[in-house]
């Protein structure tokens, strides 16, 4: 297995990718923190790795709330002896293009999508150094390395985190922390609402995916689960500061 014995923490687990990437880990042997804001949904992500013989608890958690964030990670190092996997993944979608934004929404938007990142990775640096490394993998988006028409909150903050990820990549590399941004395209899941009110509906959204993306189809959370793991164990140790884009070809 490649994350045998490795300890896991997910942020926005109860479902989509976050769910799929807590699964895929515990499928390759690691004790995984499943959290998420709904700790029910938390929950039956956890029942169902559990129901396989794997390892997992649910939490509930607020990933705006940094002391709970912070209290959560030491908690899973003093309560497992460890933390190798940061999966900082919760995260806000808003449509619309600047006149149409508000301030409230922006700085929603931030606050889950770049500064509540920056709290969770905070809190995994010390804890990884003392034990010699750890991986930390932060979901921006395709968006990050492309521009979403009328997407300002969302592509603004999606940049904003892929930044965020490199720098910290480069500040810890000599201490074996790895740093990888996860950046997924369209994937079929709930998350696309923002996408789908700004296009006028699903029949339309998946239209424009047919057009757009070259490979004319949704990904699936499975296969964004694939690149969580690759970025978790050490088939990528020597990989840090990356943007792991996995959009059927939209951003080419």
């Amino acid at each position: 297995m490649l994350l045998e014995n490795k300890v896991a923490f997910v942020t926005g687990a109860g479902s989509g990718i976050g769910a799929a990437g807590a699964v895929a880990m515990a499928r390759q042997g690691a004790q995984v923190v499943v959290s998420d804001r709904d700790g029910a949904a938390a929950r039956q992500v956890v029942d169902g790795i559990l129901s396989e013989g794997h390892t997992a608890e649910a939490l509930t958690l607020d990933v705006t709330d940094d002391d709970a964030v912070e209290t959560a990670l030491q908690r899973t190092v003093a309560t497992k002896g460890r933390l190798d996997i940061l999966h900082s993944h919760a995260g806000l979608q808003v449509e619309g293009k600047l006149e149409e934004v508000a301030v409230a929404d922006m700085d929603a938007s931030w606050a889950l999508n770049v500064r509540a990142h920056f709290v969770a990775a905070k809190a995994a640096i010390a804890p990884m150094r003392a034990q010699g490394g750890g991986s930390i993998i932060i979901t921006s988006s395709n968006s990050g390395v492309q521009y979403d028409r009328e997407m300002i909150a969302y592509a603004t903050t999606k940049h904003a985190v892929l930044a965020m990820t490199r720098q910290i990549a480069a500040d810890y590399a000599r201490e074996n922390i790895r740093v990888n941004a996860l950046c997924p395209g369209f994937i079929d899941t709930p998350f696309n609402r923002g996408f789908e009110v700004q296009m006028g509906g699903r029949d339309r959204l998946e239209a424009y995916i047919r057009d757009a993306v070259p490979m004319g189809r949704f990904g699936t959370v499975e296969e964004i689960a694939e690149g969580i793991v690759f970025l978790a164990s050490d088939q990528s140790s020597f990989m840090t500061g990356h943007a792991l884009v996995i959009d059927g070809g939209e951003c080419i």
